[in-house]
């Protein structure tokens, strides 16, 4: 099954055409990664797919529905899930409480029973910390549960971010740059949680910088230069390109790539 296809998507922003008809085409239980040169359109494309940006042209569908237009909490309540380049995380909160926060759209209970202390609340509240556990648990922080979420090393909060996003049980997971300041070590808990939550049926579409993450982890690796694709295909596919190793891996690219690969 088709989980995720564009075509010919497009968008402008002041007269500059961020993204330029663009088509994916994504199977269900993929790694889907989109790489490119800063400037190059990938967090856009992100945004247009998840709800943040109506497209100017262009068509999106998910698992085979056409939701082009849709706000992000009707994709959220269709298996449409993500994160983001820079930490949205609660500070304050538990990292149990800010995966909670995840869980806002299985929640069925509203204001007036909260201030009645009606049993139902008691009972869904109680679902929403198992499942946030269980969450937790799926990428490794489930010994972190009623800590500060500010306590956590950086690694950890990407992971706990992940976790906030699998709290809405999705079917299509969006990652813009997890490993965007991480260490090796911590990268690489990235690529095992990436792994474990495809193994689990989840379709992941990956944005990122790391040469040795995409490279080792993904099914397929789409390539944009200036809002339009410039190459499409498998890891060692792309990799061999001379026009994407111009474009963008260049020499330093390349040298991570090989050795992801190897």
């Amino acid at each position: 099954m088709t989980m995720l296809e564009t075509d010919r998507l497009a968008i402008t922003f002041g007269g500059v055409r961020a993204i330029d008809g663009v088509n994916i085409s994504i199977a269900s239980g993929q790694v889907f990664s989109i790489i490119g040169p800063n400037g190059s359109g990938k967090t856009t494309l992100l945004n247009l797919v998840s709800g943040i940006y109506t497209p100017h042209d262009g068509s999106i569908r998910l698992a085979g529905t056409t939701v082009t237009g849709l706000a992000p909490d009707q994709l959220a309540r269709r298996g449409l899930s993500r994160t983001f380049q820079n930490l949205q995380i609660f500070s304050r909160m538990t990292a149990l409480e800010n995966v909670m926060v995840g869980r806002h759209r299985h929640e069925r209970t509203g204001i007036l029973a909260d201030l009645l202390h009606l049993p139902s609340v008691n009972r869904q509240n109680k679902a929403t910390a198992e499942a946030a556990r269980a969450a937790l648990a799926r990428v490794g922080l489930a010994d972190a549960a009623f800590r500060p979420a500010g306590s956590l090393a950086y690694g950890a909060l990407k992971r706990l971010e992940i976790a906030r996003a699998l709290a809405s049980e999705p079917t299509l997971l969006l990652l813009d740059e997890p490993a965007a300041g991480c260490n090796p070590v911590e990268t690489q808990e990235l690529d095992q949680v990436i792994r474990a939550v495809v193994k689990e049926g989840v379709t992941v579409v990956l944005v990122e910088h790391d040469m040795r993450l995409v490279m080792n982890i993904s099914d397929r690796v789409h390539v944009l230069a200036r809002g339009r694709t410039l190459a499409e295909g498998t890891p060692q596919e792309v990799r061999a390109n001379a026009e994407v190793i111009e474009a963008y891996l260049g020499a330093h690219g390349l040298r991570e790539a090989a050795h992801a690969l190897d």
